[in-house]
């Protein structure tokens, strides 16, 4: 999961400040679909991108983004925290 994680900032590009522009969920959503739905080859119905954008790998891989995608989210949480508190508005 981690070197995925790696892997989707380092090859992809979707760096910190990418991530933090999806505060609606999608992160979430996203790690969802892969989640539940990695043996399909079309896009589950609420995936949150563009089609091309759904890649499942068969399901240990795509286990594996859904976890990366869930580290993504969770460290945007905390960097949403830490501003907040940082600003005096937690949340």
């Amino acid at each position: 999961v981690l070197a995925e994680r790696h892997r989707q900032v380092s090859v992809e590009g979707w760096s910190v400040e990418h991530d933090d522009k999806h505060v609606d969920g999608t992160l979430a959503v996203a790690a969802a679909c892969y989640a539940a739905e990695y043996s399909c080859a079309e896009p589950p119905v609420m995936w949150p991108w563009d089609p091309e954008w759904w890649k499942p790998g068969g399901e240990r891989r795509s286990l594996v983004k859904a976890g990366a995608l869930i580290l993504a989210e969770i460290e945007r949480l905390d960097r949403a925290a830490l501003a907040a508190k940082e600003s005096g508005n937690d949340a």
